[in-house]
């Protein structure tokens, strides 16, 4: 899969192509559809598919202090990506420019001129360009003038209910792990670097992989059953703290993994964290020794969900 950065690098080589736009935060089951959509037709022309997406996502531009958590980072955008029918990845840089953009502007500079754009799949409520002025109508008009099909995919529904970024983020805020991982068709992650923290878990007895999550928000926080990727002998069973540590007064949202009898040297490895069930919320204790019983306890019914595992 090629990443594109910007309009800028945009070589004649990607003139001519099947596309989708959206911040596809998640990649869950309704933008899998979308992707499925957009395989078939890629095919059909024989043409590669491409989705455009932004950073940062434009809510994150316009309204940076009230953004819901995302529930992926780019990276981690870019890696579920991969895992579909995909062929390139349009990263546009969500500035002052293309927030001034006209929804003709955007069709013609970025869909006609700089991709050849021959089919376009648009969710059903797909806005656009200044104001949010485009809208699937829009589109249609544009491609009876530039010669390219144009379709929207109705909203996928599970149980009645729309799949939809936020819907998962609830379910994640509420600790329904289960749920989370039906609307996205896996399970739940997130990665990072493993870092040197206040080695406070080794004090304690339960040495911890620290990763930074380089997030302003977490769309979850607690004590979770997790399984670890990116190391040998993957996946390793774990239990993870996801929070801001109250009891030593932290600031910051930190991942915290204690992997099961392990005892290997991670430093600077780049690790996926799978959350597989919510054991409980983050507490502040009285004691550090008050939270090392607490931590022992969270290491046995880790090992019990394992045990028990089918």
């Amino acid at each position: 899969m090629e990443l594109i950065r910007g309009l800028h690098n945009l070589r004649e080589r990607h003139h001519g192509c099947v596309a989708t736009i959206g911040n596809y935060d998640g990649v869950h089951l309704g933008h899998q559809a979308v992707i499925g959509q957009l395989a078939d037709e890629a095919a059909r022309l024989n043409l590669p598919a491409v989705v455009i997406t932004f950073e940062p996502q434009p809510m994150e531009y316009f309204i940076p202090d009230k953004v819901p958590a995302r529930l992926t980072r780019f990276r981690e955008k870019l890696e579920a990506l991969r895992r579909f029918a995909v062929d390139r990845v349009l990263c546009l840089s969500f500035n002052t420019r293309l927030a001034a953009m006209t929804a003709d502007e955007f069709i013609q500079r970025i869909l006609v001129d700089g991709l050849g754009i021959k089919y376009l799949v648009v969710g059903d409520d797909f806005r656009f360009g200044k104001d949010r002025a485009g809208d699937f109508q829009t589109l249609v008009a544009a491609s009876e003038k530039h010669g390219f099909q144009v379709v929207n995919m109705h909203t996928f529904a599970i149980d009645g209910e729309r799949v939809s970024s936020t819907r998962i983020r609830e379910a994640l805020w509420e600790g329904n792990i289960p749920l989370a991982e039906q609307l996205l068709g896996r399970d739940y992650r997130m990665s990072g670097r493993v870092v040197h923290g206040e080695k406070l878990g080794r004090q304690l007895g339960f040495p911890t992989a620290n990763i930074f999550l380089h997030r302003k928000a977490s769309p979850q926080q607690g004590i979770f059953v997790v399984e670890v990727f990116g190391l040998e002998g993957e996946p390793l069973p774990g239990v993870a703290s996801l929070g801001t540590r109250p009891t030593v007064d932290g600031k910051r949202v930190l991942l915290e993994v204690y992997l099961l009898d392990f005892n290997r040297d991670i430093y600077g490895k780049h690790i996926q964290v799978s959350f597989l069930s919510k054991l409980r919320d983050e507490k502040k204790f009285e004691s550090l020794e008050v939270l090392k019983e607490w931590i022992a306890d969270d290491v046995r019914q880790t090992r019990e969900f394992f045990e028990n595992r089918t």
